[in-house]
């Protein structure tokens, strides 16, 4: 009996969309009921729609994927996934981008086998790689953005038009930090805040 073929698509943000991996699948063959998609980061393997999909995967089943970092973006983990889906759950992988992994054949030899490893380890470091570059890209931007005097984050509250009179009550004693605050409309804590910049 043939097994089920399914497919597994994933993007790292909710902004982000499947389509062209999707298309890739019907194009496959895959039934749309089959076609698992997930918006989630693939730093790790703790996503519930691939976790119900591996617990779905039986023996003669196959798994497409579009490629390699769709799987995952941790070189060790997507190895592991590799063997626990391949070699425990005896389900085929097939990358789309790289038919050398995709082995619908039977008869696989050693050299195939050993060539086939080879390219997964290969494209599984290179999916963490690249991932480790964004990450240290985003920060040197972060970096290069505070350099040039842009603030980054929520735009700091500006002080109202009678903060000076409401804020010259406050040091006479005629009012209270939480009465100042109550008629600026801001939290205690943020005027607080302001004193202290003014006075700093």
């Amino acid at each position: 009996m043939q097994g089920k073929l399914y497919g597994y698509a994933r993007v790292s943000t909710k902004d982000q969309n499947l389509d062209r991996q999707l298309c890739a699948m019907r194009d496959f063959g895959i039934p749309e009921k089959q076609i698992c998609q997930e918006k989630l980061s693939g730093r790790d393997f703790d996503r519930p729609v691939y976790q119900k999909l591996l617990k779905k995967l039986k023996p003669g089943d196959t798994l497409v994927i579009k490629s390699i970092d769709r799987l995952g973006r941790n070189y060790e983990e997507i190895i592991e996934q590799w063997r626990i889906i391949t070699k425990e759950k005896q389900v085929i992988i097939v990358v789309l981008d790289i038919p050398l992994l995709s082995d619908m054949r039977e008869g696989k030899d050693l050299t195939h086998m050993l060539i086939s490893d080879i390219v997964l380890q290969l494209m599984s470091y290179m999916a963490q790689m690249e991932r480790e570059f964004i990450r240290r890209r985003q920060a040197e931007g972060i970096a290069a953005a505070r350099a040039r005097g842009k603030h980054l984050g929520r735009r700091p509250k500006e002080k109202p038009e009678n903060y000076p009179a409401v804020c010259a009550l406050w040091h006479s004693g005629k009012i209270s930090a939480r009465g100042a605050a109550a008629s600026l409309g801001v939290s205690h804590k943020t005027f607080l805040k302001w004193v202290h910049e003014t006075t700093a």
